[in-house]
């Protein structure tokens, strides 16, 4: 189910990057290119960043970015970053982040299939310790494929 979603054009793997700001932009740049987000979805997640602090990270090591339909969500979609070096996203307990998994949604129920296989993946401490380790998109595929 997942590689639907996370494959060649929806993965990408940096060394590292500057700030958790720039993080959300490379991420969000496949789903921006595929027309599932407008250029107001990553402002929207950094509003809420700023407001209620880093609400998406949601295990060491592991952010996953969103925002509510419309703040420019338009169509269903992932996007996957693996970075070398994790990034500060401000998370006291789950700092740094290596791994970064942007959702889009439209609506309330077009992604339950999605989250529901992105919970399994999570759930597996061996297949998220991989994830972590890893340092290619051919990796990140073995992985996803599982799931």
């Amino acid at each position: 189910m997942l590689e639907k979603w996370l494959n060649d054009t929806t993965l990408q793997c940096l060394e590292s990057v500057s700030d958790w700001q720039q993080a959300l932009k490379i991420c969000a740049q496949p789903l921006l290119a595929a027309g599932a987000i407008t250029a107001d979805y990553v402002p929207a997640i950094v509003r809420q960043h700023q407001t209620l602090g880093p609400y998406y990270v949601l295990a060491p090591g592991l952010a996953m970015p969103h925002a509510r339909p419309e703040e420019g969500a338009v169509g269903l979609g992932l996007s996957l970053l693996k970075l070398q070096r994790g990034v500060a996203f401000q998370s006291e307990d789950f700092d740094p982040v290596d791994l970064i998994i942007m959702l889009a949604a439209p609506d309330k129920h077009s992604h339950i299939e999605m989250i529901a296989a992105l919970a399994e993946l999570f759930s597996s401490e061996s297949d998220m310790e991989e994830l972590h380790q890893a340092n290619s998109r051919e990796e990140i595929k073995n992985i996803i494929q599982r799931f």
